[in-house]
C-alpha cells in the first residue's frame, strides 16, 4: 500500500511503518521543465515483513 503526507517528516518518522512506502508530498521538486524528483520514505525492515504477512494470508485464502 501507497501512503500519502503533506506533513514536515524525517527518515525517523517512517520507523515501524506498516505501508509499503509513504509518497512525500512536500520533498519533490521540479529539475527541468520535464523533468521531476518525488520522494518516497519507507522502513525496510517493516513495511517488507508486512508484505510477507499480506502474501501469506492471500495464499492461505
Amino acid at each position: 500500500m501507497l501512503g500519502y503526507t503533506e506533513d514536515e517528516v524525517v527518515s525517523t518518522d517512517f520507523n515501524g511503518e506498516k505501508l509499503t512506502s509513504v509518497f512525500d508530498a512536500k520533498a519533490g521538486i521540479a529539475l527541468s521543465d520535464t523533468f521531476v524528483k518525488l520522494v518516497s520514505w519507507y522502513d525496510n525492515e517493516t513495511g517488507y515483513s508486512n508484505k510477507v504477512l499480506d502474501l501469506i494470508a492471500h495464499i492461505s485464502k
